[in-house]
């Protein structure tokens, strides 16, 4: 599943490297809506160079809920 148009337009304004944490604080700065803050909250702890890489994460976490619906943990979802 591609990512929202907010979404994309945000990740299109980040600046990257970016980790998971960064991608969170910046979505609750820019008032993302929250369900593009639970796509992101889903994304393994780790550092994007690129706006592809975490699109690409994205889609891939989106195919792992498809297998398994395990909400994203409770501690990434309140650093947003």
């Amino acid at each position: 599943m591609a990512p929202s148009p907010t979404l994309d337009r945000f990740l299109a304004g980040m600046e990257y490297p970016a980790t998971r944490d960064d991608l969170l604080r910046e979505a609750a700065r820019d008032g993302l809506p929250s369900s593009d803050v639970h796509a992101l909250a889903a994304l393994a702890d780790q550092s994007y160079g690129a706006r592809w890489m975490v699109r690409r994460a994205l889609a891939s976490a989106d195919r792992v809920r498809e297998t398994d619906p395990t909400p994203a943990p409770a501690a990434a979802l309140a650093a947003a």
